[in-house]
């Protein structure tokens, strides 16, 4: 049975997990900068993208995101490890992104794996290093 203090970690981790996705579906890259680590790392590159710090990765999101009319980032199934002040969480992701293409819309879908690392900062978990596992791409 999990105790109190572990349940709060798990929903904790989950909400930090929907917060980024309604950042990023959001647009609203400063957010982030309450979602990760100062020193974090991300690598986007399985799925096409840059690996880098969060302000790398702010400056990348800022210039290829608004190519897209639309997006939603589904983070499901977390399979959540905590490990004192640290975690670590594999979990789905499932991404439709709608661009347009000879003035129609086109959707995408991209089916990934976030690998994360988090860190507690001041009592607040933080995720300290992001990748990707790529599933598939779809529709292209």
């Amino acid at each position: 049975m999990l105790t109190l203090e572990e349940l709060s970690d798990r929903f904790e981790i989950q909400e930090l997990l929907s917060a980024y996705c309604h950042a990023i579906d959001g647009r609203d890259w400063n957010r982030l900068d309450l979602l990760f680590t100062d020193d974090a790392e991300i690598d986007y590159s399985a799925t096409g993208g840059i690996s880098g710090s969060l302000s790398e990765i702010k400056t990348f999101l800022d210039s290829t995101l608004p190519l897209f009319s639309a997006s939603q980032h589904f983070v499901t199934n977390p399979d959540i490890r905590v490990d004192g002040e640290t975690a670590h969480v594999r979990s789905l992701l499932f991404n439709p992104m709608t661009m347009e293409r000879e003035g129609t819309p086109h959707t995408l879908f991209i089916g990934a794996w976030y690998i994360d690392e988090l860190v507690k900062v001041s009592g607040e978990w933080r995720i300290r290093q992001r990748s990707q596992q790529l599933a598939y791409f779809h529709n292209q």
